[in-house]
């Protein structure tokens, strides 16, 4: 790695570091016209890694009153100045392509590619609302290559240094609204 090339934006996602308890609004279903949102309060507990150019995040909530894990896998790359972000879940078993992406005036934004009922897609994350104590995500997916993008989750996240450093389904369970 050249260390002449710029590291400004490496330093983006030190924001998420800690614990933080997260209401996750999803559609039901995913570019189907559903309107039917479901939610559920969950924890994230992220880790800065990879020498400082990324980050590790481990996301918990109760789907059907099992446990669901995600872990989102934030990696900066300095020879181009953005981020690249991927997925893995207990839902899917997989990790999913990465959207690629960075912050500019407070607002972050991440698109990739990737398939949906064996149809291409294209995926948008975006960051907003970025405090210390807060932060807003959301995931849109589109099937007309961008023209139109479905909003079909959001994440409202709130510090909460009380969220322990493994959490149970009872914990969860207490949780839910």
């Amino acid at each position: 790695m050249n260390a002449c090339l710029p590291l400004s934006g490496a330093r983006d996602f030190d924001f998420l570091h800690g614990k933080w308890r997260v209401r996750h609004r999803t559609l039901r279903e995913r570019l189907a016209g559903s309107t039917q949102w479901e939610e559920a309060i969950g924890v994230d507990i992220v880790r800065p890694a990879f020498a400082g150019f990324g980050n590790i995040g481990r996301f918990v909530r109760l789907v059907d009153d099992r446990l669901f894990e995600g872990a989102p896998i934030r990696l900066f790359d300095p020879r181009i100045d953005r981020w690249r972000i991927y997925w893995l879940d207990t839902a899917d078993q997989r990790m999913e392509p990465p959207v690629i992406g960075g912050f500019a005036d407070g607002v972050a934004e991440f698109l990739g590619d990737d398939m949906l009922r064996g149809r291409p897609i294209k995926v948008r994350f975006r960051w907003t609302d970025v405090t210390p104590a807060h932060a807003r995500w959301e995931q849109s997916f589109s099937s007309d290559n961008g023209k139109t993008w479905e909003l079909n989750s959001i994440m409202e996240f709130d510090r909460d240094e009380r969220v322990p450093d493994e959490p149970t389904i009872d914990y969860l369970q207490g949780l839910q609204p």
